[in-house]
């Protein structure tokens, strides 16, 4: 039912910086969440950032104080701020929004982070 596209993902150099954003098919400030995740093949899918409907932001150890989740309900549109970007940071990142009981996804974004 919530429709998430993803985008901004590209080739960033060691230590540069990307903003991703995940535009919705619906007012945000009527979910009950949003989130970022990344994966890399073979490995389970990680959850790196969320924000609430009030604004409060909450972020796992690896990205602690590089990453930054924002939101922007005029605009139904999610971001993630990455700064100081490490090879380890390699990955296709994914929005996520829960509703009612039901966590969507959009399609995801791939992130390289190479010299």
């Amino acid at each position: 039912q919530v429709q998430l596209v993803e985008s901004g993902g590209g080739l960033v150099q060691p230590g540069g910086s990307l903003r991703l954003s995940c535009a919705a098919s619906e007012n945000i400030f009527n979910l009950n969440g949003m989130f970022w995740y990344r994966q890399v093949p073979g490995k389970e899918r990680e959850l790196l950032a969320s924000v609430s409907n009030g604004g409060a932001t909450n972020y796992k150890d690896p990205v602690k104080g590089r990453f930054t989740i924002s939101r922007d309900n005029a605009k139904n549109t999610v971001y993630l701020q990455m700064a100081n970007l490490r090879p380890e940071d390699t990955a296709v990142y994914y929005c996520s929004a829960m509703k009612g009981l039901r966590l969507y996804w959009g399609q995801g974004t791939q992130v390289t982070v190479s010299s």
